[in-house]
């Protein structure tokens, strides 16, 4: 365990650090770069796929778009190193921001670098250009740092699979706050539920810099706000009394007219933070993030932010 929490420190770091826009994997997609057009991108990504496929999503979820989401498909895609059997390229507000690519990648892709490697739980990373490879499932993914912190290579994009005449929806895409996330429930009660609601979850002692909380579980892929999303939820004396929720900054509008449908209008603003529901829900502006905390925290960080 303390090897995994090593190795996610260490992510969070390298992605912090400015890194070149596709580096090695820009040879390989005929000359694709991060934040390109969906034209320009189509254009080029044509010349070296057997198929492709635009699919427009009428109402965005992904949490780097603010107004317009599309995905691309493509089928059988020729690169140097082999052909990749599918792949779907993500855009937002007609930015190239996420790729995700199955079938001979790991041949195609991985296996020719020589770069930096590192471990990060099922994970194999890249930190030079956050090259994720699931090297079991032969899966790729390729991120911008937004991306990165946001953990979207434990998403696996459900538009590869689909047709523009059958999109998914994630439900629920409320953002009241689930019934599984129950505010001072018991940590062995919590656990298996929140295994059975995430795609992967490890845990981690704290340091004791917060005096409140001795465990966090942290939870990737739980469903929340219509998209599934990592979640930090802490545990004090055995008891769920705070958790964390990572958003995108381009869904705030999105998520706060959410907010205050599931809660009415805030009743605290400032430039960091949008209160709701007592002080027990938080909108964070600076990190992007939602907090929610149990009746006695809330009440706590209430006077610490008015100054009580």
């Amino acid at each position: 365990m303390k090897n995994k929490i090593k190795n996610v420190m260490l992510l969070f770091c390298l992605i912090s650090i400015p890194s070149s826009i596709f580096g090695q994997a820009e040879t390989i997609f005929n000359n694709i770069h991060f934040n390109e057009s969906l034209e320009i991108v189509n254009k080029k990504i044509k010349e070296i796929s057997e198929t492709t496929n635009v699919i427009n999503v009428e109402s965005p979820s992904f949490p780097l778009a603010a107004n317009k989401e599309a995905h691309l498909v493509c089928k059988n895609i020729k690169t140097k190193n082999g052909t990749i059997v599918e792949m779907v390229l993500t855009f937002a507000d007609d930015k190239l921001v996420y790729i995700e690519a199955h079938g001979n990648v790991i041949k195609s892709i991985v296996d020719i670098r020589e770069d930096k490697v590192m471990d990060y739980l099922i994970y194999k990373v890249y930190p030079s250009d956050l090259l994720v490879a699931n090297v079991e499932k032969d899966i790729v993914w390729m991120l911008t740092k937004d991306g990165g912190k946001l953990n979207l290579f434990t998403w696996n994009n459900p538009y590869l699979h689909s047709s523009s005449i059958s999109i998914p929806v994630y439900k629920p895409s409320s953002t009241k706050i689930p019934e599984f996330l129950k505010m001072n429930g018991e940590l062995d009660k919590l656990r298996p539920i929140l295994n059975e609601k995430s795609a992967l979850v490890f845990e981690e002692e704290l340091d004791g810099s917060d005096p409140t909380a001795q465990l966090q579980l942290n939870c990737l892929g739980i469903v929340y706000a219509g998209f599934p999303r990592s979640v930090e939820a802490r545990f004090g004396n055995g008891k769920l009394n705070t958790v964390w929720i990572l958003t995108g900054k381009p869904e705030e509008k999105r998520i706060r007219e959410r907010l205050i449908k599931s809660f009415g209008k805030s009743i605290y603003v400032n430039d960091k933070w949008e209160v709701f529901n007592n002080w027990q829900v938080y909108l964070r502006k600076d990190k992007t993030e939602i907090l929610l905390t149990n009746k006695a925290l809330g009440l706590e960080r209430k006077k610490e932010i008015l100054k009580l």
